[in-house]
């Protein structure tokens, strides 16, 4: 039937296929359609293409900016003290905003155990009394120059991390971290993980703070992320290095202190045993990175992207506060034994603020042992950081990929690119379950889903200058 003709199919891969099936002599161009063949999407690219000089340079600035920030840990401090706008009857939460009837059990179960841990209720069901009588004042931890992992639940009398951009002088807040499992930041409430929160609350903060103190002039966060990226990590799901690196610093400090040697042993015992102690440490020096692109005119970068567990949501650095949102995705991954993806509660955490800075996801060529507790292989881990450039504004100046032979990582997320390439941002992430109580059961890997870009694209054309 196809002698002497020589074909050439035009995206269809079912047609090529049948093609090579009856012995044709064809040639397959993989085409995708502008914006995905989405007209109104693919009209607004046009009438941008009017304003690319204004937004390539607003653009370049931003990462510019990202890359001239200098994020240092200064202090630790209560939430209710350092954090702006925090209430005594305010909680802060992961991703955009919600109320209470649309949060996820995980969320829920973090809330309910923060107002016993605050003393505003005696146990779980006196706690629910009070949210359900609208006693409590929900808000973003983003809103508060703030982000948190996973439920992401920062209350008054939590300890946060402060965290200066020298370079800028804006501040960000995070918690320190729990540890892994039964925690609150995946729900879990029990009696033992509020009783490990006060012991943060009353030993660990504290003692931290003291330390800083005998810093000259704070912990350079930025300089830790560098060298941990060279060694293995990727600084949001991994960050063995980190951690190490951080405590080398904590112990000289401490030991200048007057804490007594038992409780600094208390203090570096447990760091050294949760090497995702340094993840809530690098998403505050994220998030004052990439703050301040927050508000540039004309530009297309995202600012900023986090869940909840009901909803993901992204800001935009021309947009200001406003958010796109679309319901969250849910997680490919490895699971701890026990469960599977019937348990998992959809993607929360503010810890995507760690892709928008330059790491994580986009540093995940960094380190391929990661893989082992999100999943894949070591070569998806390099495909996935080569994808991130087709869609970023830019590279890091600071964080750099050794397999690619020292290349800066891929920053700034590009409205514009995602929407025209049809390339979403990947994630990697921890994985809750479902219900209330019970925490972490997994790890894994998802991709944001296009419509929240394509919302942000909308607007973006409708204010560009």
């Amino acid at each position: 039937m196809f002698d002497n003709e020589k074909i050439i199919n035009l995206g269809l891969g079912w047609f090529y296929d049948e093609l090579k099936r009856q012995n044709a002599d064809v040639t397959n161009v993989k085409f995708t359609p502008r914006a995905g063949g989405d007209e109104v999407i693919a009209k607004i690219l046009d009438e941008l293409e009017l304003k690319k000089d204004e937004i390539a340079q607003a653009n370049k600035r931003a990462v510019e900016m990202i890359n001239e920030s200098t994020p240092t840990l200064i202090d630790v401090a209560r939430a209710c003290d350092v954090i702006p706008g925090m209430k005594k009857n305010m909680i802060l939460h992961a991703g955009p905003p919600i109320d209470w009837a649309r949060m996820c059990g995980p969320v829920k179960g973090a809330v309910l155990g923060a107002l016993v841990y605050e003393g505003m209720a005696s146990d779980l069901n006196e706690a629910l009394n009070i949210v359900e009588k609208g006693g409590i004042q929900f808000s973003p931890c983003h809103h508060h120059s703030a982000v948190g992992p996973m439920a992401g639940i920062v209350s008054p009398s939590m300890w946060v991390y402060v965290v200066l951009n020298k370079k800028f002088g804006n501040r960000a807040f995070c918690t320190l971290n729990e540890g892994l499992g039964k925690v609150l930041r995946f729900g879990a409430n029990s009696a033992d993980v509020l009783k490990h929160l006060k012991w943060m609350e009353e030993i660990l903060a504290p003692s931290i703070s003291e330390a800083l103190k005998e810093t000259r002039g704070g912990i350079d966060i930025k300089s830790i992320t560098s060298k941990a990226l060279m060694m293995g990590d990727e600084c949001h799901n991994r960050n063995e290095a980190a951690t190490n690196m951080l405590i080398k610093e904590l112990v000289a400090a401490l030991l200048k202190t007057s804490i007594s040697k038992t409780v600094i042993k208390e203090i570096i015992d447990f760091i050294s045993s949760n090497p995702h102690t340094y993840l809530n440490l690098s998403m505050a020096a994220c998030k004052a990175t990439v703050d301040v692109i927050k508000g540039l005119e004309n530009c297309s970068i995202v600012s900023a992207m986090a869940r909840n567990g009901t909803d993901i949501g992204i800001r935009v650095a021309a947009t200001g506060d406003e958010w796109f949102t679309h319901p969250a995705g849910m997680p490919k991954g490895l699971y701890f034994a026990g469960f599977d993806e019937a348990d998992a509660n959809p993607d929360l955490g503010d810890s995507t603020i760690s892709e928008s800075a330059g790491i994580g996801a986009n540093a995940m060529a960094c380190a391929p042992a990661i893989v082992k507790f999100v999943g894949g292989n070591p070569d998806d881990a390099m495909k996935y950081t080569m994808k991130m450039y087709e869609i970023c504004a830019g590279e890091s100046a600071s964080f750099k990929v050794p397999y690619f032979n020292f290349r800066g990582t891929p920053v700034g997320f590009d409205i514009i690119k995602i929407v025209e390439k049809q390339l979403p941002p990947f994630i990697n992430t921890g994985i809750a379950h479902k219900e209330p109580g019970i925490g972490q059961i997994g790890a894994g890997l998802l991709y944001a889903p296009m419509d929240i870009f394509k919302k942000a694209l909308v607007r973006f054309s409708e204010i560009i200058r």
